[in-house]
């Protein structure tokens, strides 16, 4: 058990947390003009998602709160990047889809941000980032857990 002094916790965290800031922010830097992190976050997921999805399932996926996550899925919509359509099995929800427009947005932005971390996988070693991956999906999973 580990205490709230836990040199090897604190360390470990801090870098976590220090990483997530600068790459939020180089990448933030590269998306294309118009588009925010959040934009491409939800956009890259819809992209590879094979199912519709509510915004109330958007936003658990993403932990915000369900107005964060239809203030960004307004902005989307706005752009002509997703289709919010109604439920047909419940006239309460929505369904939210990405749209070709959408697509090609996220796919735009995957270019102009994939040279990015192409860059520092290949600087830090793909054997080093293929044995991380692992350690980090067990960790985001407890956190996960953890609510």
């Amino acid at each position: 058990m580990t205490t709230l002094t836990d040199p090897l916790a604190v360390a470990f965290f801090s870098e976590i947390l220090t990483v997530d800031q600068l790459a939020r922010n180089k990448i933030s830097r590269a998306l294309p003009k118009g588009m925010e992190l959040s934009h491409f976050l939800v956009l890259n997921y819809l992209a590879r998602s094979t199912e519709t999805r509510t915004p109330a399932q958007l936003a658990h996926t993403f932990n915000l709160t369900r107005g964060a996550m239809t203030n960004t899925l307004q902005k989307l919509e706005w752009a002509g990047h997703i289709h919010i359509n109604p439920d047909w099995d419940d006239a309460r929800r929505k369904q939210v889809v990405i749209s070709p427009a959408g697509r090609k947005a996220r796919d735009t932005a995957l270019g102009a941000i994939t040279p990015i971390m192409s860059q520092i996988v290949d600087a830090t070693g793909s054997e080093k980032v293929r044995t991380m991956l692992p350690v980090l999906r067990e960790i985001r999973l407890r956190l996960g857990e953890a609510e």
